[in-house]
């Protein structure tokens, strides 16, 4: 299993909390291989399957990537997500992923973001599905294994608690042991786990199944 060591911030604005954790230390027993803030202005080291939807933002004086496009012109193979951007020239089979993402879509019950990896082709892949209300095919982790996704999770929660400001979510994937887990915002406790070798190293990247938002301060380590 990987193990890591986190340090958590909490920022108190009004009545809401957001989570971050630019200075974290590294998750033990792992090294940094790659880390975007979108700072350098560039996102040519995504690859989209909607060039059309993706575009960067400045965010109170800050650069991110932003997916503004609900109906994705790309279909995929097979009933999946439809808003997908992977990390060109990076494969991992364990790793940890840290990114901050923000839901910009008005609230409504099935408001959500995406994170992917595993990701073997366009119908071969595992997702993280950040529902606002829990279902089957919501809040969940998945499989796409050529046909319609299917829930994996063994533990999930009532739902992911979308504000309007920006959330923290990590993805610890342990490829030896199967084992995958998913936190969100408070980084100590998993909001969903999963077990599931059914693929090895794959691409990273994220996205929403037909919502919007933004994405920045992307992390990716591997072991040493």
């Amino acid at each position: 299993m990987i193990k890591f060591v986190f340090s958590l911030t909490i920022l108190l604005t009004g009545l809401t909390a957001t989570a971050v954790a630019d200075d974290a230390a590294p998750p033990e027993g792992m090294k940094l291989v790659y880390h975007h803030d979108f700072e350098d202005r560039k996102i040519d080291r995504y690859e989209p399957t909607d060039s059309s939807a993706w575009t960067l933002l400045e965010k109170d004086g800050n650069q991110v990537i932003a997916l503004t496009k609900k109906n994705s012109d790309f279909k995929p193979p097979v009933r999946s997500p439809l808003n997908r951007t992977l990390i060109r020239d990076l494969t991992a089979a364990s790793f940890v992923m840290d990114i901050k993402l923000q839901s910009t879509i008005p609230d409504y019950d099935h408001r959500s973001l995406c994170l992917f990896f595993g990701y073997q082709d366009d119908s071969h892949l595992y997702y993280v599905h950040f529902g606002k209300k829990t279902d089957d095919h919501a809040n969940q982790i998945f499989i796409v294994n050529n046909e319609a996704r299917k829930k994996i999770s063994t533990q999930t929660t009532p739902g992911t608690p979308w504000t309007d400001n920006w959330h923290r979510a990590r993805i610890i994937r342990d490829f030896d042991s199967g084992e995958i887990t998913v936190f969100f915002d408070d980084l100590e406790t998993p909001v969903m786990t999963a077990t599931d070798k059914t693929f090895g190293k794959g691409r990273l990247g994220f996205g929403s199944f037909d919502d919007i938002g933004n994405f920045d301060d992307v992390k990716i380590y591997v072991p040493k």
